[in-house]
Order: C-alpha cells, then sequence, then structure tokens
C-alpha cells in the first residue's frame, strides 16, 4: 500500500528531544534500524539512511536541521 505524502514539524521539550538523540545515537553505533514516532506515524528509518545537518540564516533567525533520508524498498 502506497503511503500518502505528508509534511510535518513537531516541537519536543528538551528531555524528550536528549531521548530520542540518544535512541538514534545508539541506533546508528549498534547499526540497527531507528524506530520514532512522529505526530502519531511510527516512522522506520533504514540503518543505510545518509546523515546530514542543514544550516539556515534568515536576519537574526537562524536553524540548524538534523535530517536523515533514506528510501523505502517498493
Amino acid at each position: 500500500m502506497k503511503k500518502k505524502s505528508r509534511d510535518v514539524e513537531k516541537t519536543y521539550s528538551t528531555p524528550e528531544f536528549v531521548a530520542k538523540l540518544r535512541r538514534l545515537a545508539d541506533a546508528l553505533e549498534t547499526g540497527k534500524r531507528f524506530t520514532i514516532m512522529v505526530a502519531g506515524e511510527r516512522i522506520s528509518v533504514s540503518s543505510s539512511a545518509a546523515f546530514n545537518v542543514e544550516h539556515e540564516r534568515d536576519g537574526k533567525d537562524e536553524e540548524i536541521e538534523f535530517q536523515i533520508k533514506w528510501t523505502n524498498p517498493s
């Protein structure tokens, strides 16, 4: 079944974000798949995903995004 397109942003408290980053780091170190719930949907990230960091600046506002990209098998 084809999944619907989606573009959501979820804000977490500092302790929640830290816990998610720790779980991600543990998965990366052990070469395992990472699973996370985002806005009510469980997302399973491939252990072969690519990682990058993006920085944006607009006047006084700055943003850093930690991005994880992968392709699901069809």
